[in-house]
């Protein structure tokens, strides 16, 4: 089961954790991104995520196939916002799970690392005294 969504709407990190609950995974892992509130020293005061939502959703739903063919997964959400976020705010969940930890954690952090890399989402730093469009790199 691969889950994936884009919206620019409040994400729900339980619900994201329940929909890969399975009685067969030992190991589930969840990677959630927050909005903090400072940058190499500078105070952020929001963030703003634009996509292109097809080719974004589609990526996606790549990424999360070639982490169930690289490893022995149950399931895999992978839900972004779009939109403005404020600082404390939950842009990125990702959700794996599979029988053992190990295929877990390896999966979830490839899959941010790749959705960072390779995702038409785009991520502006509004601070106090300016604003910078971020690369797309971790």
């Amino acid at each position: 089961m691969i889950d994936i969504v884009l919206t620019d709407r409040p994400l729900d990190i339980t619900n994201c954790i329940n929909a890969v609950m399975t009685p067969a995974a030992g190991g589930i892992d969840v990677f959630i991104g927050t909005v903090r509130d400072a940058t190499k020293g500078r105070r952020v005061v929001r963030l703003e995520f634009e996509a292109y939502e097809p080719m974004a959703i589609s990526e996606m739903k790549k990424i999360a196939e070639q982490s169930t063919a690289q490893w022995p997964l149950h399931k895999v959400v992978i839900h972004h916002r779009t939109g403005i976020l404020e600082v404390g705010e939950v842009p990125v969940v990702i959700a794996v799970s599979a029988a053992h930890r190990g295929a877990a954690f390896d999966a979830c952090r490839y899959i941010i690392d790749t959705l960072k890399q390779t995702v038409p989402i785009w991520k502006k730093e509004i601070f106090e005294d300016g604003e910078v469009w971020v690369s797309a790199t971790p």
